[in-house]
This record gives C-alpha cells, sequence and structure tokens, in this order.
C-alpha cells in the first residue's frame, strides 16, 4: 500500500505546482489551453508511440485483457445510457462523461500500484494496452464525428483517424511491436524526451484548471453527472471485473484480485485534457477526475480487504 500512497503523492504534488502556477499567473492566462494541446497533440502521441512499441502483443488475447475491455465497454456503456437517455444530455457530452466513468488511470498511477501492491508490471499491462491501443482511440473517433459540422463519410472518418495525432501514435507503436523493427536509438530518444513531457504537463493543466472552482459547484449544473461518474468508477467497473473474471471465465487467486484491483484505478488525467479538447464535458471529467483520485486509495484498500 506504500506504493499507492507513493504514487498519489507524486500525482498530487505536480498537481499543487499547477494550482501555484496557475494562481500566481506565471505562464499566462492562456496557458492551460496551450498545456493541453501540447498534450493532445505533440507529448501524448510521444509516449503512446514509445509504449505501444515495446508491447507484447500476445498479451492483448490474455485473460486479463478480456477482463479489461468487458469491465471497461459495459461501464462505458451503461453509463452512456444513463447520461444520454436519462439526463438527456448531448451526445458529446454524454461520450466524454462516460469516458470519465470508464477510462482509468493506467500509466502513472497503474504502473506504481502494480509494482508496489500487486507485485508485478506485466498486471497492468493488459489495462494500458487495451486503453491506449483500443478504448481511447475508439472514443476520440467517436468525438471527432459528433463534434463535426459535416456528415461523416467513409472518406472523412478515415481522414479523422488520420489527423489525429493520439490515434496515429498508437498505430504506429503496435505497428513497430507487431513487426520487432528496432527503432534506431536515434530516432527515440528524442520521441521519449517529448514524451515524458506528457504526463507532467497534463497534470500541471489540471492543476490550473482548479484554482477558483470547487468540485460538484450546484452552478455547473452537473453535480448529479459527477457523482454518478465517480461511483460508476469506483464501485460498478471493479464490479463488473470481478463477476466477469470470477464467474465466467473463473479466476481465482492474485489474478482475480489483480483484475479488480487495475479497474478501481481512478479516472486518467488524460480525460480532462481530451475534454478540453473537444470543449464538452470539461466539469464532469475535471470534477470526476479530482473526486476518484481522492476517493481511489479508501476504495483499493477495500478490494485489498476482500479480495486479499
Amino acid at each position: 500500500m506504500l506504493g499507492v500512497l507513493a504514487g498519489f503523492f507524486v500525482v498530487w504534488s505536480i498537481i499543487l505546482v499547477g494550482m501555484f502556477v496557475g494562481r500566481r499567473n506565471i505562464l499566462g492566462e492562456n496557458a492551460r489551453s496551450v498545456l493541453s494541446a501540447l498534450t493532445f497533440f505533440v507529448a501524448s502521441p510521444a509516449l503512446l508511440f514509445e509504449t505501444l512499441s515495446k508491447a507484447r502483443l500476445q498479451d492483448v488475447f490474455a485473460a486479463p485483457l478480456l477482463v479489461t475491455a468487458v469491465g471497461a465497454v459495459t461501464t462505458a456503456a451503461l453509463f452512456f445510457g444513463i447520461v444520454r437517455f436519462l439526463l438527456k444530455r448531448s451526445l458529446p457530452e454524454s461520450l466524454m462523461s462516460a469516458m470519465s466513468a470508464s477510462l482509468a488511470n493506467s500509466a502513472n498511477l497503474g504502473i506504481p500500484i502494480a509494482v508496489f501492491v500487486l507485485g508485478d508490471a506485466s498486471y497492468v499491462a493488459p489495462l494500458l494496452i487495451f486503453q491506449l491501443a483500443f478504448f481511447t482511440p475508439v472514443f476520440l473517433m467517436a468525438l471527432d464525428s459528433a463534434t463535426t459540422a459535416h456528415r461523416t463519410t467513409p472518406l472523412s472518418f478515415v481522414l479523422m483517424i488520420l489527423r489525429n495525432p493520439m490515434i496515429v501514435g498508437s498505430g504506429l507503436g503496435l505497428v513497430v511491436a507487431g513487426t520487432g523493427w528496432p527503432v534506431p536509438e536515434l530516432v527515440m530518444q528524442p520521441i521519449h524526451l517529448i514524451g515524458g513531457a506528457a504526463i507532467p504537463a497534463m497534470l500541471i493543466a489540471f492543476g490550473m484548471s482548479l484554482n477558483g472552482s470547487k468540485p460538484l459547484q450546484a452552478a455547473e449544473g452537473r453535480r448529479l453527472d459527477t457523482l454518478l461518474a465517480s461511483g460508476f468508477k469506483l464501485i460498478v467497473h471493479p464490479l463488473l471485473a470481478y463477476l466477469f473474471a470470477r464467474f465466467a471465465l473463473g479466476m481465482d487467486g492474485q489474478g482475480l484480485f489483480a483484475a479488480v484491483v487495475t479497474s478501481s484505478l481512478p479516472t486518467a488525467q488524460n480525460v480532462f485534457v481530451i475534454a478540453s479538447r473537444y470543449r464538452t464535458g470539461i466539469t464532469v471529467a475535471k470534477d470526476t477526475v479530482l473526486i476518484t483520485t481522492v476517493v481511489a486509495v479508501p476504495a483499493m484498500i477495500g478490494v485489498a480487504l476482500l479480495l486479499a
């Protein structure tokens, strides 16, 4: 559990730096949007490429990945139905809210938790690969289609994919992993350095967004959406993962524990970056990231007490 606390300490330290920078207006009034654009168009694609280029593609076919996929997709679909048809939100906002309720912080929190709590970094690999290679790109394609001013044709849909830097970065990384082509070190070094800016810039932008606002503000009109998204991420998502892993796949022991713990991870910070990029669902994304990041530690302790 020390690893969990250490991971959250690092995250919150950078968020606090962002809050300080934003409060003092050190970087100017447009700094948050600039940092968000930097992560979306430049740093995150580089990070995705480097991460996926080193992945073992056989992990895609492992049982933990199936649990990850079923848990995330089912959670997203259920929540999308609630916000779209019961709360009557717009299609882009409903997609963004569903992403907030189902996309886990698999990298900067998932990896230390896998190492220090589960004992092996490989336990988070299925979640990392699924989200970077499939789940996030599908959401981005859907958001591109929902926010365009024109009817999406097959050609324009393909062009959307090719123009989306995060999708391109993921695809190229998988190509490298599948072919086994060794990327020259001279090429990989600048990619590594640029990708290293993604998480700090993302967290600083998030910290800057917290200035002058508190979560669950009634004036924002999205308090119910945020509470539901947080509940789905921390309770419904791991519960669905447990039920599928235990009763459909017959998993038990450490494998079952790892599948549920990784599903209990809080909402990923890049959900806020994507919401800022598409200018929809920003309040739900920001507040859900904040609430789930705070509550995730006791939630995962609860999972450990129940399953360990």
